[in-house]
């Protein structure tokens, strides 16, 4: 049988390929084009004017409040002795907000290491663990994920004030760990079932008890889930103000209540309010891009098989 040169098939019945050296049509051209370049493009304008508010936060924060009154921010750029750190000077001797940033992190650290501590913990319990009602303890743990914050400020606020903890940041990182365990049971729970179960087996046959297993073999895989899982909590703590203006008092608020009860004098507060509000908004920025690979593969493990 002989097969004709001038058309090349993949197989019975397929339409023939394109000869070598084709040109390509117009609407293909275009689809590669607008595929390509044209969506680079765009997402790069769309990452700058993201960015614009944070960069024009950071010039009005090295400028005088003399200077922000009379005009914006983009003046910096024709009138650069503009710039100045005297507001920054300002702000770490105001005991309200320094002592705040450091509320801040006694809040968002340790409801961000417990919940990933715990939900590790409790994950790999649900994925590879066998005991009484577990599939049922997990649909209710789940089914936590759709209570509103809102729904349970009240009863749990009558809680924390019999237990002595209302106004307290032990209260509020008690609050967010257990808003924040649902999603991450759920999250790392999904991520330690993808594990081989081989691999699992293989360690228990060479003596690995189950805290061993979990330690050695679990959490080194479970790197960009946790990646994921960490930065969620950080920014969700950090960023609260609701939980925090109903359950602390004045010693022990974060940085946002700080700053929204600086803005009352709007007027006599420009030169703390805007370092501050920058310093709030920075540090999130900087953790997540510090650890964007991982959060990336945290959020797709388990998406594709």
């Amino acid at each position: 049988m002989s097969a004709d040169a001038g058309s090349l098939t993949t197989g019975a019945g397929a339409p023939p390929l394109p000869a070598a050296g084709a040109r390509q049509s117009l609407g293909s051209r275009l689809g590669q084009w607008v595929s390509g370049g044209l969506v680079r493009v765009f997402l790069i304008v769309v990452g700058l004017f993201w960015l614009v508010p944070t960069f024009g936060l950071l010039l009005a924060s090295l400028r005088t409040p003399e200077d922000m009154a009379s005009d914006g921010w983009w003046t910096v750029f024709t009138e650069p002795s503009q710039l100045t750190f005297d507001a920054y000077e300002t702000l770490l001797k105001n005991d309200d907000i320094t002592g705040s940033l450091l509320n801040t992190a006694y809040i968002t650290v340790p409801a961000t290491v417990l919940v990933v501590v715990i939900g590790s913990l409790a994950g790999y319990a649900f994925a590879w663990m066998d005991f009484p009602g577990r599939d049922w303890w997990f649909l209710a743990v789940v089914g936590l994920l759709v209570v509103p914050v809102q729904v349970a400020l009240i009863p749990i606020a009558e809680l924390f004030g019999t237990l002595g903890i209302f106004g307290s940041v032990t209260g509020v990182v008690a609050f967010h760990v257990g808003f924040g365990l649902p999603f991450a049971v759920f999250l790392l729970r999904n991520f330690f079932a993808e594990i081989p179960r081989e691999l699992l087996e293989a360690a228990r046959l060479d003596g690995a008890g189950e805290l061993r297993l979990f330690v050695r073999v679990v959490m080194p895989l479970a790197g960009p889930a946790i990646a994921a899982l960490g930065i969620f909590q950080f920014l969700w703590v950090w960023n609260d103000m609701l939980v925090a203006l109903i359950f602390t008092d004045s010693g022990s608020q974060p940085i946002t209540v700080a700053l929204q009860t600086q803005v009352r004098q709007f007027g006599s507060n420009i030169d703390v309010l805007a370092p501050g509000a920058f310093i709030s908004m920075v540090v999130p920025l900087v953790v997540f891009f510090a650890f964007q690979r991982q959060f990336v593969s945290g959020v797709m493990a388990g998406a594709v098989k």
